[in-house]
């Protein structure tokens, strides 16, 4: 699959056990999103596009480099939360913007609840944040505002993936990367990723 970036950095995979743990508890469950989330912005963002500066050192002055790009980020509400700090430590003058949906259990499609984006883009590339892309409905849904508010560099950041929410991602917008964690076998029955690690949002907010 062209696009799809799984990471292979060890500790990506060590915390990602520790974070499928049934017995791992919100707090670490927290922590570990957090450090997940930063490790994978870190290969994410490597593409992103900087100018000269010179600065003055306390012995010389060199040649350095500054981002060009103006960057944003989109947690999907409310897993998509746990995931912010972290990146925002790599990155703290990233604007952060709020997109909400919810999946219907029923039909399995999102629904969009909370939407706060200006009228005109303040960014010109775009992190979209959310610790599993399962069935790729509020993916494809939060890509497809986020190119309606008009920015093109997009970039879909998230733990675990099933195929199933990768092909939909595909198939809806092959011009976005997808970095992840993990690749997961399968989706079950009702629509949850197999192995996975259970519900992100209830097990980093303690509603389980």
């Amino acid at each position: 699959m062209s696009n799809i970036y799984p990471s292979t950095h060890p500790l990506v995979a060590h915390k990602l056990t520790r974070l499928r743990d049934k017995s791992t508890q919100p707090k670490k469950f927290r922590e570990l999103v957090r450090e997940i989330s930063a490790l994978l912005a870190y290969e994410a963002t490597a593409d992103l596009l900087v100018v000269p500066r010179q600065v003055e050192t306390p012995l010389a002055v060199t040649n350095g480099a500054e981002l060009k790009e103006k960057i944003g980020l989109v947690p999907i509400l409310r897993a998509g939360l746990g995931m912010v700090e972290g990146v925002w430590g790599l990155m703290p003058s990233a604007e952060v913007w709020h997109i909400g949906l919810y999946r219907d259990e029923e039909t399995l499609q999102p629904v969009e609840y909370y939407n706060k984006l200006p009228i005109e883009p303040t960014v010109s590339v775009c992190l979209i944040l959310d610790p599993m892309l399962a069935t790729g409905g509020s993916a494809v849904a939060t890509v497809d505002v986020v190119k309606r508010w008009g920015v093109n560099r997009i970039k879909f950041v998230a733990m675990i993936a099933a195929p199933e929410g990768i092909q939909a991602m595909q198939d809806a917008h092959p011009d976005v990367p997808i970095h992840l964690a993990a690749i997961d076998e399968r989706l079950n029955e009702v629509g949850y990723i197999v192995p996975g690690l259970g519900d992100a949002g209830d097990r980093q907010f303690g509603t389980a």
